[in-house]
């Protein structure tokens, strides 16, 4: 990913040094339970955590640079690893990746990144949770104008709208957990995995000490359906991101000016046009939202390996893995951030709601009429008639509100006047159940 959309903290999980560091860990701890187990020699075990830590604990560019420069001659780059590792070690190296496969490292290396990745993601659903939250509670009560098909539908409230959001990325945050729980698995299970070469207690032992769970059956590497499930989950999120991002982009057209985001002192929005104040962070947002689904097609693609293993998938996750998740993360922050610092406009939501004369009041009127006595057809015609007698003159010298063009109709008249119709198309009836959706949407955490 370009530095202009990675955070420090997940670029650092990826890293090529701190990819080392966790496949130091995973030899430490497959060779101190091999020694337990008598495998190997206690002494071994203890060599090597002894002087490998501070050696893997000093990986750094220089260093990352040598065990390429092995790669480049061995073609291989765990081997190249074990044989930077045994420079430092001495002698008791050769115990190290006793009976394991390259993809025990590789595989439970990757899951150790995810679920670290996984974290970081949570954290970020839940700011922008948070945001969400005291955003929904601040404009509860303010009237805006629901749209359905970009047409004005009924009246509903800037909070409710917020609160739905909430609501999907509370589901979010759920499903990133599950994700995680998933792909929190260790393998430690020797060539075609059958433990042919390897005790599965040392899987044991090197799952419990990473906080992983063990893969049930490997075959040679943790089955990639997990993965899979993984990144479809980042591209469910991804798609709450745009939804969210794609309303703000809607509010903040000129014709509407409900909401905007948050125009810094000194932001210029154009370099041709002085007056723009554009949409720039939930494009942004956008973009990145396609971006993260984009890699969910290969991760599915990933699960097809051949036989007990193939490596057709390891191109793919060293691309995707960290692509995605430090996309997803810079994504969750920055809607964070824009929603934090939404402007909005409650005077112009009034406006927007009051446009259209009063006829997005129709479907409690055509109730009223039914109640009233007159059939749903004829309730519906006369209701539509006068909304479209309404909405096609808006704006002209002749114009006449919704309730004036119901009145002229003599079975309306004959059943209300303009004071009970009047208290039919209150707004306030809108609004009637916001706190009931608001305890339901707020009630778990």
């Amino acid at each position: 990913m370009v530095p202009r959309y990675t955070r420090p903290q997940m670029e650092a999980i990826f890293s090529p040094a701190e990819r080392f560091r966790i496949w130091f860990e995973i030899e430490a701890l497959a060779a101190e339970a091999m020694a337990a187990l008598g495998t190997i020699p206690a002494e071994a075990a203890k060599v090597i955590r002894e002087r490998g830590t501070p050696r893997a604990a000093s990986i750094g560019a220089a260093e990352v640079e040598a065990i390429d420069a092995i790669e480049r001659v061995t073609r291989h780059d765990v081997i190249a690893f074990l044989t930077w590792m045994q420079e430092g070690i001495g002698p008791e190296a050769r115990f190290m990746h006793q009976g394991l496969t390259s993809s025990d490292v590789l595989d439970t290396c990757l899951a150790v990144q995810l679920t670290r990745a996984a974290d970081l993601l949570i954290e970020g659903v839940e700011a922008v949770m948070a945001a969400l939250a005291r955003r929904a509670e601040e404009f509860k009560y303010t009237p805006t104008i629901g749209r359905s098909h970009g047409i004005h539908a009924e009246p509903t409230t800037f909070g409710l709208k917020l609160a739905g959001h909430y609501a999907e990325f509370r589901r979010n945050r759920d499903r990133l957990k599950a994700a995680r729980a998933e792909i929190a698995t260790c393998a430690i299970s020797g060539p075609v995995g059958t433990f042919a070469s390897v005790d599965p207690r040392i899987e044991a032992h090197v799952a419990e000490k990473l906080g992983l769970a063990v893969e049930p059956h490997s075959t040679q590497v943790i089955p990639r359906d997990r993965h899979a499930a993984f990144f479809a989950t980042l591209g469910v999120v991804a798609s709450g991101i745009e939804r969210l991002a794609t309303e703000v982009r809607h509010l903040q057209r000129s014709e509407v000016r409900e909401a905007e985001e948050f125009f810094h002192a000194g932001q210029k929005g154009s370099s041709a046009m002085p007056h723009k104040r554009n949409p720039v962070l939930s494009e942004n947002l956008t973009g990145l939202a396609r971006l993260v689904r984009g890699y969910v097609t290969p991760a599915l693609e990933n699960v097809a390996l051949w036989h007990e293993r193939d490596i057709s998938h390891s191109s793919v996750e060293r691309v995707i893995a960290p692509d995605a998740c430090i996309a997803l993360d810079f994504a969750l922050a920055r809607l964070a951030g824009m929603m934090e610092k939404l402007t909005v406009y409650p005077e112009r939501m009034r406006e927007n709601l009051e446009s259209l004369g009063g006829v997005v009041h129709s479907q409690k009127v055509l109730l009223a009429l039914t109640q009233a006595g007159i059939s749903r057809e004829e309730a519906y015609a006369a209701v539509q008639a006068a909304a479209m007698a309404t909405w096609t003159k808006l704006g002209r010298p002749e114009a006449r509100s919704f309730a004036e063009n119901l009145l002229d109709n003599p079975a309306v008249a004959a059943r209300f006047d303009a004071a009970a119709l009047a208290r039919v198309m209150d707004p306030a009836r809108d609004f009637a159940q916001v706190d009931t959706i608001f305890a339901r949407v707020f009630a778990a955490t």
